[in-house]
């Protein structure tokens, strides 16, 4: 079978949502190309400025790094720059902070890393240790967030560029249903600008990728990604919308992914219109933008020993205060 772009190769790979096959070459250059269409249709980057990609050494952010490299050589005048956050999750990090400085080193990208450690007192590990109230991903998620602006500032970038796939998009989305936080939806999605002046926007270049064919994009091009998964992935409920959302796409509905995400841009543009949303105040000890008086950082923070009731730093050296 040959492929259906090129018409010469040899077709390896049936895109069953789309109903074409592709040969190697063809699907390496069209997710790319998809990844330019995301970028201009969301118009998330500007000709100049500096870029900083979230690289956690997985295949999706150095994919999204390897893309992003290849579209700054064509802009002389965009900068890029990987961060990556030590979470401190023992016999697992390690590894994929050295695939990460390795590839930087490679493609010559300047990379910083920067730990939960040093920056709130404590490691993921010994957090899921202290407080069982929360999945592990519940905790990581709050303050990896943070982190990630963190880290972007002090490469002094304008833009924070995230690996999420399209996958990554839909169980968001699904899980929001799940919690009844529907107004949620409103405020994830592919580019969150900063209106305020206190946080760094982000962009979602792979949002429209599915997850598989990110692997597959990563394999092709003979990107070495950590293939291990987090320990810590099978407690959290997105493990498990993950494992539903396979299950339909390959049993069901070939496209049923992209359905939902489809519905899910038209939920958002209707709470958009409906003017959804939330005022953004300073958090009470930390000064970062949060609904509500104390922002999840300090809520979350102040629950450790050593945190509770201070008014002043973390006794843990964490640069954040704590309610």
């Amino acid at each position: 079978m040959k492929c259906d772009i090129c018409h010469e190769e040899e077709a390896f790979y049936k895109r069953t949502y789309e109903g074409v096959s592709l040969c190697r070459k063809c699907f390496v250059n069209n997710i790319e190309e998809k990844v330019r269409r995301t970028i201009s249709k969301y118009d998330m980057l500007s000709p100049q400025g500096r870029v900083a990609v979230a690289v956690s050494g997985g295949k999706d952010s150095l994919t999204l790094l390897t893309i992003m490299n290849r579209i700054e050589r064509e802009f002389p005048k965009i900068e890029l720059a990987a961060i990556t956050i030590d979470e401190g999750i023992g016999g697992y990090r390690d590894e994929a902070i050295e695939i990460a400085e390795s590839y930087c080193k490679e493609v010559g990208v300047e990379h910083v890393v920067l730990s939960f450690k040093e920056l709130f007192g404590h490691t993921l590990d010994s957090i899921v240790k202290s407080r069982r109230e929360l999945t592990p991903c519940s905790y990581c998620g709050v303050l990896r967030r943070r982190a990630i602006n963190e880290a972007a500032k002090t490469v002094k970038a304008d833009v924070v560029a995230t690996a999420h796939n399209l996958d990554d998009e839909v169980q968001t989305f699904m899980l929001n249903l799940f919690h009844g936080d529907v107004n949620r939806i409103a405020r994830v999605k592919p580019v969150l600008n900063d209106f305020t002046g206190r946080f760094l926007r982000r962009v979602k270049p792979l949002c429209e990728v599915v997850e598989k064919e990110v692997a597959l994009f990563a394999y092709l091009t003979g990107i070495r990604f950590q293939s291990m998964p987090c320990p810590y992935m099978s407690t959290s409920l997105r493990n498990d919308m993950r494992s539903i959302l396979n299950r339909m796409e390959a049993k069901h509905s070939a496209g049923i992914k992209y359905t939902a995400y489809r519905s899910m841009e038209k939920i958002r543009e209707m709470l958009e219109k409906s003017k959804v949303g939330v005022e953004l105040s300073n958090c009470e000890f930390c000064g970062e933008p949060t609904v509500a008086k104390v922002c999840e950082v300090c809520n979350l923070l102040g629950e450790f020993k050593g945190g509770e009731a201070t008014t002043g730093r973390c006794p843990n050296s964490c640069q954040y205060l704590h309610p």
